[in-house]
């Protein structure tokens, strides 16, 4: 054997053999980056979902206060029936406000702008010219959104628990209200749960099951917050560790392709 010929194996089997790392590496590559790409969508699709529901539960407690709870409830106090108005004069509501902004920003920004950052991220994958830089563009620009929608996200959710526990366990002077003749009451800031979980504490005449049901409501919008924020986390660093990703191997990623085309 030791004066065996070795020029007598077949050129193609030993090409072949050569091939077999290359293409077990390229297939490797596009899994992993297929895994991550899938898992970027599927976070986009919960966020979307969860924003939804964020805006639904808000846009339900304003709707509410303002059709229904604007008209006040009457109380029983010392053998007497009095009007309490359904609001507070010192009413805070900023936390809504802010919380339907994060909402908004992860339903619009980060959910739609995500689709069509990489539906045209896509398309403009191996196209040159003025179209394909301004999809790549678009793209960019959503991912440089990504971290200050989080970040807004993680101020709603501090700003919002802050204020409901700074106000916990506030109660109503029903002496008072019983002077007012239904004009706002004028102690205290107020959060809204806040507020109807003090009503509640009150001898209702009426309405005590519609005031729970949307007291059920107004600490959902409250508790949402944090799978929300938790999912919009995952967003973020799956955006940007699949942008890392593909910068970092994009010789790779030539290198398998003219691989591809040399065995079409």
């Amino acid at each position: 054997m030791s004066g065996a010929d070795f020029s007598s194996f077949p050129l193609p089997v030993i090409r072949h053999c050569s091939q077999q790392p290359e293409r077990h590496g390229r297939e490797n590559l596009k899994s992993n980056m297929s895994r991550l790409s899938l898992a970027l969508k599927v976070a986009i699709g919960l966020l979307m979902v969860d924003s939804i529901i964020e805006l639904s539960f808000v846009s339900s407690m304003v709707a509410w206060l303002h059709r229904t709870a604007s008209q006040g409830f009457f109380i029983n106090y010392d053998g007497s029936t009095y009007l309490l108005a359904g609001e507070p004069l010192n009413l805070m509501v900023d936390q809504g406000h802010t919380s339907n902004g994060a909402a908004g920003t992860a339903f619009i920004i980060i959910g739609l702008g995500g689709i069509l950052g990489l539906l045209l991220r896509s398309w403009s994958r191996n196209k040159s010219g003025g179209a394909a830089t301004f999809a790549r563009s678009i793209y960019y620009i959503w991912l440089s959104f990504t971290i200050p929608a989080f970040l807004l996200t993680t101020g709603a959710l501090a700003y919002v628990f802050a204020v409901t526990n700074a106000h916990e366990g506030q109660t109503i002077d029903v002496a008072l209200v019983a002077g007012l003749n239904g004009r706002k009451y004028p102690l205290d800031d107020w959060a809204p749960q806040n507020w109807f979980s003090a009503v509640l504490n009150l001898d209702l005449v009426d309405a005590r099951e519609d005031i729970q049901s949307h007291l059920s409501v107004m600490r959902g919008w409250q508790y949402n917050l944090i799978p929300m924020f938790i999912v919009q986390l995952g967003v973020t660093v799956l955006a940007l560790w699949e942008f890392v990703d593909r910068r970092r191997q994009p010789n790779a990623m030539r290198h398998a392709e003219l691989i591809a085309r040399s065995e079409k």
